[in-house]
């Protein structure tokens, strides 16, 4: 009832055209638990988006009766089932020896999360509640009556767990045989009671003589790693909201608490991903640096003019965030790939400006002249060269279809950063350039200039010696 009253509310959202609820599905076939599935209208036939639709369904929630007795999430289906997690955006694990240890400290970090402003649905994946029976052996009496605990742990493993026997072939056909007692001995406490354990005294003895029964609730399922017992916590973020903000509240909460060093964390799936992502990311851009850096200083035979060039790319990464806060987008993969495009253009616009820089003194034109004319002369390529970038990515930002959502990020990144690096290009590079100009007639940068035009010019002399060998040949 309860599910079926949540589905027909969320059929008066405006989009929503069917849903489907299920109850004790899943892999845990967990009874009390269920999930409603939303289907929504082509996007074109619709004003919400998704993630404004998603946000209406967690206020109506709140106002669904018993509200507080329930353990609610709003996420998008997913992608890939299995696992047993939730498609979470942000899941972080606790795991330990003891589990009622492991629930304490869950409950109050889960409590501190709900505080986060960004972090909303927050749960875990510990649900406990779990009608049972715990059987407990009275070790007095079992040893009186020559029954050990070993014997009656094997004979309930085998009784009501079940153990593979045999096989049995029929045909071509080959089936495994398991042993285990009957349902109305497996599922009810007289049942348990009536069976029987080997006996070193009286042969057999009935269950009911040697153990204790209560009953007493549990987690519905135990999750592990490395053999220990595990709870996530689950957090999706608001729309417009920041999963590294949450994270780095979460890391503070644990860092207060103080766990026990037998009690280890660490963040799993999506964010765990993520994380391998940054750091990837970031590796990324270390070694384009590195690379660019060998390039440039072989083409202009210099150690100084790289580091000028160089310089406009950490200068670009504010202009590309600035964009994305402008249109309301947020920092993900997909900016990322924007920003490395980014780097490659405005990187190569320096370079023009650079190269006909140098080209113009060589010729015995002042360092300034030389700047004003290069600029002059490289002003239209590179207005092309921004033009057509900025004309390519403008159907990413325009886009309203299926998907835009996930490619708007990269396109507002490009757009916008390379319109306003444009100015970087056409001010900050003469300006640096002039700067490290004056920098290398220090007496300690002239050896440097010196040593760098050796070696450059000799590996130039040698490579041009082997291709026209090979020409030669």
């Amino acid at each position: 009832q309860t599910f079926e009253r949540i589905a027909a509310e969320l059929r008066k959202l405006p989009g929503v055209t069917d849903t489907l609820a299920t109850v004790g599905g899943g892999q845990q076939l967990v009874v009390n638990s269920g999930t409603v599935y939303v289907k929504l209208s082509d996007i074109k036939d619709r004003a919400k988006s998704q993630e404004d639709l998603m946000a209406n369904a967690r206020e109506l929630l709140k106002n669904i009766p018993d509200s507080d007795k329930l353990r609610t999430s709003v996420q998008p289906v997913q992608a890939f089932s299995g696992g047993g997690f939730r498609n979470a955006n942000v899941q972080f694990m606790i795991a330990g020896p003891d589990m009622k240890k492991l629930e304490e400290y869950s409950s109050k970090i889960l409590e501190k999360m709900r505080s986060i402003p960004d972090a909303v649905d927050v749960d875990s994946t510990l649900i406990s509640g779990k009608p049972e029976v715990q059987l407990k052996v009275d070790r007095d009496t079992a040893a009186d009556l020559g029954v050990r605990v070993g014997d009656v742990s094997q004979a309930l493993n085998t009784l009501v767990a079940g153990q593979d026997a045999t096989t049995f072939n029929s045909g071509s056909d080959q089936y495994e045989v398991r042993v285990r007692a009957i349902n109305p001995f497996r599922t009810s406490v007289e049942g348990l009671n009536r069976m029987i354990v080997p006996s070193t005294k009286l042969g057999l003895v009935t269950l009911d003589r040697v153990v204790k029964v209560e009953q007493g609730t549990g987690p519905s399922s135990v999750d592990r790693t490395n053999r220990q017992r595990q709870v996530t916590l689950l957090a999706n973020t608001i729309p417009g909201g920041s999963a590294a903000s949450i994270t780095s509240a979460i890391d503070q909460i644990v860092k207060e608490m103080k766990l026990p060093i037998e009690y280890r964390t660490g963040y799993v799936g999506q964010s765990k991903e993520m994380g391998k992502a940054g750091f990837y990311f970031l590796l990324a851009f270390a070694l384009s640096f590195i690379f660019m850096y060998i390039v440039l200083a072989a083409q202009f035979e210099s150690f100084i003019h790289p580091v000028t060039i160089l310089l406009t790319l950490p200068l670009s990464i504010p202009f590309g965030i600035f964009s994305l806060l402008v249109a309301g987008q947020t920092v993900n993969i997909f900016s990322g790939l924007g920003l490395l495009l980014l780097f490659g253009v405005v990187k190569k616009n320096a370079i023009l400006q650079i190269d006909h820089t140098n080209h113009l003194r060589s010729q015995g034109m002042s360092r300034y002249d030389a700047i004003i004319q290069a600029n002059r002369d490289r002003l239209r390529p590179i207005l092309m060269t921004t033009i057509a970038l900025v004309a390519g990515m403008i159907p990413l930002v325009v886009s309203t279809g299926a998907g835009s959502g996930t490619n708007r990020s990269i396109g507002v990144l490009v757009v916008g950063g390379q319109t306003l690096c444009l100015l970087l290009t056409l001010l900050a590079v003469p300006v640096f350039y002039s700067i490290f100009d004056d920098i290398a007639e220090f007496r300690v940068f002239r050896y440097v200039t010196r040593f760098s035009e050796w070696l450059f010019g000799g590996l130039k002399r040698r490579v041009a010696g082997a291709t026209s060998s090979i020409m030669g040949k």
